[in-house]
């Protein structure tokens, strides 16, 4: 279905738009009259449904935040065993550097020229922190001793495997952040 759709809301055809535009060429170099232009609605319908360009890449953020979290959590909840479990979210991220047109992480490229204290900080924080959560929670569910310092060395090898997938493109990275991910794993677990 195109963006332009007249089955979907203006709302949807605004965040459909943003977040083609946002991702394939950046946040601050978008302007606002190319996200309404693509989505081939009013000006009007853009200050109805997000206010402004910070409530439009707010809501652009969270949708990705919001796929991601999707994304693994089906990966992660495709095994029983916590130590699959936990290398899943490796896996989820190689499914997607794999994918034409991986340009890394949203936030990460949303984050390069933004305030320091504005909307994309306080997306990115609160994506950072689920993904510091979750691998907390796994590392405790395979039995870490002291789940929360893997949980911190895993961000650091997931945060370095998706900006290796952006520089090198493909999975390869990813592929082997998951076998050093093992390796820590198994180090913490015994």
């Amino acid at each position: 279905m195109s963006v332009a759709s007249p089955r979907r809301s203006a709302r949807e055809r605004l965040l459909a738009a943003a977040d083609e535009l946002f991702y394939a060429e950046g946040v601050h170099t978008v302007g606002i009259d190319r996200v309404i232009e693509r989505a081939g609605v009013a000006k009007a319908s853009l200050y109805s449904a997000f206010g402004n360009k910070d409530g439009l890449v707010r809501a652009y953020l969270q949708g990705r935040h919001e796929e991601r979290q999707a994304r693994i959590l089906r990966r992660v909840h495709a095994h029983d065993d916590p130590r699959d479990r936990l290398l899943a979210v490796f896996d989820s991220l190689a499914e997607s550097a794999a994918k034409p047109g991986f340009r890394g992480c949203a936030f990460y490229n949303a984050g390069a020229e933004a305030d320091p204290h504005g909307v994309v900080r306080e997306e990115s924080d609160a994506s950072r922190a689920w993904t510091r959560q979750l691998f907390t929670d796994l590392a405790r569910e395979a039995g870490a001793p002291d789940p929360a310092a893997l949980a911190a060395q895993l961000v650091i090898l997931y945060d370095g495997a998706m900006v290796g997938a952006r520089q090198d493109p493909g999975p390869a990275a990813v592929h082997q952040a998951r076998v050093i991910a093992a390796a820590l794993l198994d180090a913490a677990t015994g």
